[in-house]
This record gives C-alpha cells, sequence and structure tokens, in this order.
C-alpha cells in the first residue's frame, strides 16, 4: 500500500470519528445541560400549576361552573399565595446565604430566626397568658416581630462584620451562640407553663400554614418580591463572591460591603417567612440543595429560579398532603423533616458529597 492510500485512508477515519461534544462558554456549557435545565423548569411549572390547581379545587363540594366553586377557591386563595411567599423566602434565603458564607450544609436558621420566635412567643404565653397569642394575630404584632428579627440581624452582622477581628465565621458562631441563649430562655419559661398553655403554644411552634393570616400578606408581599428580586439581580456579584474574598477583591469588588447587602436582604426575607408560618428549619435546606443537584451550574441566574419553584412544589406538596390525606391542617414541617432528611441522605450516600 503507497503511502499516498495510507495517508487518505487515515484522514478518512479521522473524519469520521466523532469528536466530542461542542462546548460553550456559558453557564450551561453542554446542550444537554441547557436540554436537561429547561426541561426541568418546564416539568416543575407543570407541577407548581397542578398542586395549585389541587390546592383550589381538591375536595371542593360545588360544581366549577357554580359561584360557590369560586367563592370556596378565593378562601382557599390565601393559603396558596402564602405558601408561595414562604417558598420564595426560603429557597432566595438560604441559596444567598450559603454563596456568602461559602458553605452549602449551613441555613439561615443558624443565625437564630426560628429561636427569636419561639421566645417571642413563649414569652407573650408567659407574662400574659393564653389571650396573648391571639392578640400577636394581626399586622401590627407582625410588623413588630419582623422589625425585630431584621434589627437583631442588623446589629449582628454590623458589628461583627464591620470590626477588626470581624469575619463571617465569628458571625456564625455569635449566632449559634445567641439562638441557643434564646432557646434556653424559651425552654425554661415553657416549663412553667400549665400543660393547656402549652398545648395551646406548642401548635404555635410548629411551622404551620395556619399560622398565618391574611392581613400579613400586604406587608409580606412586598417585602418578598423586593427582596428576591434584590438577590436576583445580584446574581452575578453572588457568581463572584462564591469565588471567596480574595477573587472578589482581585476581581474589583468589595467583599465585605457586597456580603452585607446579600445578608441584609436574607434577614428580611427570613424574618417574613419565620414571622408568617413559624419555624420551618429544614425547608431552605432541603430545596437548596435539590436546586443545585438539578441546576448542575454555578449560575446564580439559573439556581434561584429552580430553587423558587422546587420550593413551591415541595411545600405546596406537602401541604396538600397533611391537608387532604392526614387532616393535620397544614401542620407541613413534619413530613418536610422526614422527605428532606431522606433526601438528603440519599444524595450523600449515592455522590459522597453534597
Amino acid at each position: 500500500m503507497s503511502a499516498e492510500t495510507t495517508e487518505h485512508s487515515t484522514s478518512a477515519r479521522i473524519q469520521r470519528t466523532p469528536g466530542p461534544p461542542r462546548r460553550s462558554s456559558g453557564s450551561l456549557a453542554m446542550p444537554t445541560s441547557k436540554w436537561r435545565y429547561w426541561s426541568l423548569m418546564a416539568g416543575l411549572i407543570v407541577a407548581s400549576a397542578a398542586i395549585a390547581l389541587g390546592l383550589l379545587a381538591w375536595d371542593n363540594p360545588m360544581p366549577i361552573t357554580d359561584e360557590g366553586f369560586w367563592l370556596i377557591a378565593q378562601l382557599r386563595m390565601k393559603n396558596l399565595v402564602v405558601i408561595a411567599v414562604v417558598a420564595l423566602c426560603q429557597a432566595f434565603a438560604t441559596v444567598a446565604f450559603q454563596t456568602v458564607t461559602n458553605n452549602r450544609i449551613i441555613t439561615p436558621s443558624i443565625m437564630g430566626f426560628e429561636s427569636l420566635y419561639v421566645a417571642i412567643q413563649t414569652g407573650a404565653m408567659y407574662f400574659f397568658g393564653v389571650t396573648a397569642i391571639v392578640d400577636l394575630k394581626g399586622l401590627v404584632p407582625f410588623t413588630v416581630q419582623l422589625l425585630l428579627m431584621v434589627g437583631l440581624s442588623l446589629a449582628l452582622y454590623g458589628w461583627l462584620l464591620s470590626g477588626r477581628y470581624g469575619n463571617i465565621a465569628i458571625m456564625l458562631l455569635i449566632g449559634v451562640v445567641i439562638g441557643g441563649g434564646l432557646g434556653s430562655i424559651a425552654t425554661f419559661m415553657q416549663r412553667t407553663l400549665t400543660p393547656s398553655e402549652f398545648d395551646v403554644l406548642a401548635a404555635r411552634l410548629f411551622g404551620s400554614i395556619s399560622n398565618s393570616d391574611s392581613s400579613y400578606l400586604p406587608v409580606s408581599i412586598p417585602l418578598c418580591l423586593l427582596a428576591c428580586a434584590a438577590i436576583y439581580l445580584s446574581s452575578s456579584r453572588l457568581n463572584v463572591l462564591a469565588l471567596g474574598r480574595d477573587t472578589t477583591s482581585n476581581l474589583g469588588l468589595n467583599h465585605k460591603v457586597e456580603m452585607m447587602k446579600i445578608l441584609f436582604f436574607v434577614s428580611i426575607l427570613m424574618a417574613v417567612s419565620v414571622s408568617m408560618i413559624g419555624p420551618m428549619i429544614f425547608l431552605g435546606f432541603l430545596v437548596a440543595m435539590l436546586a443545585y443537584q438539578f441546576s448542575d451550574t454555578y449560575d446564580h441566574r439559573y439556581v434561584l429560579p429552580m430553587a423558587g419553584l422546587l420550593g413551591f412544589v415541595v411545600l405546596g406538596g406537602a401541604y396538600f398532603i397533611m391537608k387532604n390525606l392526614f387532616y393535620a391542617e397544614g401542620v407541613v414541617s413534619i413530613i418536610i423533616e422526614v422527605i428532606g432528611g431522606g433526601a438528603f441522605l440519599f444524595v450523600i450516600m449515592r455522590k459522597g458529597r453534597l
């Protein structure tokens, strides 16, 4: 065989050999990654619409053509809006908080928001009796509780991050100590309550959709939308913050200032969520973990919307199951803890990492 023939056959074989998939420089580098991401987003949108329709129409005794059907659906709309607000708050706050702390294990709950809520509810019962729990419902108590939570978090951020020795690790440790202290004080007060008072208080300390009130929505909806929009518009800065302090500074961003901006909006979202329905510690962690796994990208422009949809599907699905199958009237924290813990163990054992 001549050299010319050999060269021709070799070049033909090289041309027939399929090359690697074409990559791009975007956030979703592979064509399959784009198709997978948008397919998952479409599936989550369909699932969210199905859950919303199920919450409005399931077990509705009136036919859909009757005016009574829409009156009942309108009454149920409040819970649907609360679920959407809490899902967005928990999802955006947890993803942003894990980014600025560079840790995908912890959640904003470590800063003591839930402990402060428990302390406020327990203190009201301890000092003023059962009627205080009822009096704490309403727009004014809700706004005061919001201001207390945001004010405490801002004081903590400003004090610990602006000092000479301030850093994120010390801030987290102080948050754990404050949360533990508030929890101990609340536990002490709970032990002095009568059994009937403790039963009433325990119902408020569960993460429950029934804890919310329609009067909260005129305040909570604008705050939620404002904070979520601000975090989403900061997606490119979050991408840089995820690279660490040194890289962020080298790229021209003030790491401390950008971090405090994000933490301010995180505190608003967490205060809104906790004040509306009570402690929901595992929801944000579960949603953020699944969003990172499903989106498979570093870009927060893609992670945050998926986290929001996942939050609605998880919380809305849990509420639908607890309300219509177990008649638990919206106590969704139980099923979220069980499913969330199982999903966490599955991911850790399957991949060996988050």
